[in-house]
């Protein structure tokens, strides 16, 4: 406990009351702020961590009660946000100081677990002094910035409910620690060279090689040298490689099995960044902000990394150093680095130093580690700016798990386990939905594992056992056969349906509304595959009121892979067995398989996907004929496209059904007659915006809502919304959560409440 000697004001009535701030206001230096505060106007008092928030009780006179109120939230430290800000009158209770209380352990838990912060700049400049004691300190940290989430094991966060509690506090930090006037005060991950992390430089079969500084150096040794380097980070491994080296990054890929998906970049400052790329005000300031994360950004020329980080790709995704170890790396290197996720194909994130010499093994030369354990895994986020606001891609670093506040609140605690793509989990808390970092596909033992896993931490984070568990309507994906062996109050929520009360929740959008709904699959009510779906929302639920024409989907799933088939049962829903007139670069054999499939309805199902028709229009126009990772095909097409085109082609609406037959017909007739693949995806993307209108006009409502992995696409985004404002309706589009299945958890949650 600190105290501080006060003397009382006595110009006015005195009075007391309480505050109950709810937001992110612990472990960013809020408690001291108000200490200082309360000791600077003469008040008494305490101030009180609880598991809900902050519990403020003040006492004075009228004059410097009503200025701390106001200078509470004016001078409040950079990193804390208000949610809630509660005020109760108490009878006043005398008293001769302000005091910080331990603590409180009450059952409800509500309070905001900050996402791990960028390194600040106090502790950069303290890093870089030779004369500082925690110079070189790879672990450097203090209230205003530093692990959070990442090693938070309990709430509220105190030192005992981290990571950093098996680590002895030296007499140096313990006394930083308990000074109320210092910036490390009860900064939970304080840490020095004498008492806190240390790194050490593991070789490939796990043979310490160095400590220290020396592990440091040696690294950056290695990467200079072409070789592969696992370093563990906040949230996990990253796996670095020289960015400038073609080698090494084609190595990377090879040993990753990673054949074309874009790797991120670190670059060592923003000058360098914007030597290779063009950076928008938007996107400089969230390279530079506290989430710090991956921004797609275009190339500019021929950038210095090389050719095989981003193949056949205009955008780069970059970021910063946002730890300390990450600075001192970069600092020393002075080039971009491949930093991309230290796993193994369709694996989570390595996140513990012993796991990764296995996992790992092959993959990288050396392993930079160290002894802070992580508690909760985080992989990097990744945003893309789009109609000039910030849409999250991969939700994770930097923003997980803040919640998304609804205008519903929960009577009991819901949890729900999100789709089999791009996986997250959500709990909802009262008027809360908390989401977990970003998990990945769910196609591995080790997959499903970090799934319960994050499932785990939010409920025994927030002390919310759940009462319902919801899960998608897919009765064979991982996510639902978890939730269903839970036992408990099991619901299914349909995929589209998901996506749609997703994007209201963050938007704030009640009923009635239009969701353009559009990905490459989700489970139907009617048992078939859905993807291009226009669902009128009312207080009720949903109505499919409009769809793409369905047509075959040859080998089922293997169609996510190979465009063909999705072009292969377009054109046979076009022209039959004519459609195996026209070359699309399959072997005989393979195209005689289909051909009988096709013919038979063999392993042949149906589907009005969206992400198929793209994947369709790439093949056929040559632009794409293999997705060597989820929407190759489909970004592929959007950076071909010649983006001012004007003209589209026709289409018809008529039984509930988007006919595409006229504008495939008309596209091929295109290709046949020498258009450019660029030309004719230009007016593909124009065809689908009017489609949307149409449609919307069909349908009537107002608010539309633009949502589903298509949408991650910023072309069809441009057009869309365009043109449907310009035809007077107000359009919704996500930002917060992700467009894709990384949103999925937030709608499943919303439906909860939709049905209450």
């Amino acid at each position: 406990m600190s105290t501080a000697p006060v003397t009382q004001n006595r110009d006015g009535d005195v009075k007391r009351e309480r505050l109950t701030v709810e937001g992110t206001v612990q472990g960013v230096g809020f408690r001291p702020f108000v200490y200082r505060l309360a000791h600077e106007l003469g008040l008494t008092g305490y101030v009180q961590n609880t598991p809900a928030g902050v519990i403020i009780e003040i006492e004075g006179a009228d004059t410097p009660l009503a200025a701390f109120k106001k200078l509470l939230e004016k001078r409040r430290p950079p990193q804390v946000r208000f949610l809630k800000l509660d005020n109760t009158p108490l009878t006043p209770e005398g008293g001769q100081g302000f005091v910080i209380r331990p603590s409180s352990e009450a059952e409800d838990t509500t309070a905001l677990v900050l996402p791990d912060l960028v390194v600040c700049r106090d502790c950069l400049r303290e890093m870089n002094d030779p004369s500082d004691r925690r110079y070189r300190y790879p672990f450097i940290n203090c209230t205003n910035c530093g692990p959070r989430f990442s090693i938070t094991t309990a709430l509220p966060y105190d030192r005992p409910n981290t990571t950093m509690a098996r680590f002895e506090m030296c007499d140096a930090c313990r006394r930083e620690y308990n000074n109320p006037q210092d910036r490390r005060y009860h900064a939970q991950a304080i840490a020095c060279q004498e008492c806190g992390p240390q790194l050490a430089l593991r070789n490939a079969h796990g043979k310490t090689t160095a400590w220290r500084d020396k592990a440091l150096l040696q690294a950056a040794q290695a990467v200079r040298d072409g070789k592969i380097l696992a370093l563990k980070g906040l949230g996990g491994f990253h796996l670095i490689c020289d960015a400038r080296n073609a080698e090494a990054v084609a190595a990377l890929r090879i040993r990753k099995l990673r054949p074309a998906k874009p790797f991120a970049v670190m670059y060592p400052s923003l000058n360098a960044v914007q030597a290779d790329c063009l950076v928008l005000p938007e996107e400089e300031q969230l390279l530079a902000s506290a989430e710090s994360p991956i921004v797609l950004l275009r190339k500019k020329g021929p950038p210095i990394v090389a050719e095989g980080v981003a193949p056949d790709n205009p955008h780069l995704g970059v970021m910063l150093p946002y730890t300390p170890l990450h600075h001192l790396l970069m600092s020393g290197l002075g080039f971009p680095v491949v930093a991309t996720s230290g796993n193994r194909a369709d694996e989570p994130i390595c996140i513990d130093e012993d796991d990764a010499i296995k996992t790992l093994n092959g993959i990288a030369d050396v392993f930079l580690v160290h002894d802070r354990p992580i508690s909760g895994r985080c992989d990097d986020s990744i945003v893309r700016v789009m109609r000039g606001r910030t849409t999250v891609l991969r939700r994770a670093r930097g923003y997980a798990p803040l919640p998304v506040v609804v205008e519903h609140s929960f009577a009991a605690p819901v949890l729900a386990v999100g789709g089999h793509l791009k996986n997250t989990v959500a709990l909802a808390v009262r008027d809360r939905v908390f989401i977990s970092p970003h998990i990945g596909d769910l196609d591995t033992l080790e997959a499903c594992a970090a799934h319960r896993a994050a499932a785990d931490l939010l409920s025994r984070m927030y002390r919310a056992p759940a009462d319902h568990i919801i899960h998608d309507l897919h009765p064979d994906y991982r996510s639902t056969h978890m939730a269903r062996r839970c036992g408990r109050n099991v619901i299914a929520v349909q995929h589209h349906y998901a996506h749609a009360l997703s994007c209201m929740a963050e938007n704030g959008v009640t009923p009635p509304c239009l969701a353009v709904t559009w990905d490459g699959a989700g489970w139907g009510t009617d048992n078939t595959v859905w993807g291009g779906e226009f669902l009128k929302i009312d207080a009720s639920g949903f109505e499919r009121l409009l769809h793409f024409l369905p047509f075959p989907l040859p080998g089922g799933d293997a169609a996510a892979l190979d465009p063909s088939r999705a072009a292969l049962g377009m054109l046979y829903v076009l022209d039959g067995e004519d459609a195996f007139g026209r070359d699309m670069g399959l072997s005989r054999n393979d195209a005689g398989l289909m051909k009988t499939a096709l013919k038979r309805g063999i392993n042949c199902p149906r589907t009005s996907s969206a992400g198929r028709i793209f994947d369709a229009v790439a093949a056929l126009t040559s632009i794409c004929r293999e997705n060597g990772f989820e929407g190759q095909a489909a970004m592929a097409l959007e950076f071909a496209a010649d983006a001012h085109a004007t003209t589209t082609y026709d289409f018809k609406i008529e039984k509930g059904i988007i006919d595409w037959r006229p504008m495939l017909r008309a596209i091929l007739s295109d290709i046949d007659a020498g258009a450019t693949p660029g030309a004719v995806s230009g007016k593909f993307h124009a065809t689908l915006a009017e489609m949307i209108v149409a449609a919307a006009r069909f349908v009537g409502e107002r608010t539309v809502l633009l949502t589903g992995g298509c949408f991650q696409n910023a072309l069809l985004l441009d057009h869309a919304a365009d043109a449907l404002e310009e035809s007077g309706f107000t359009v919704q589009m996500h930002s917060q959560v992700p467009p894709n299945d990384g949103g999925l958890a937030l709608g499943q949650v919303m439906a909860m409440a939709s049905a209450s």
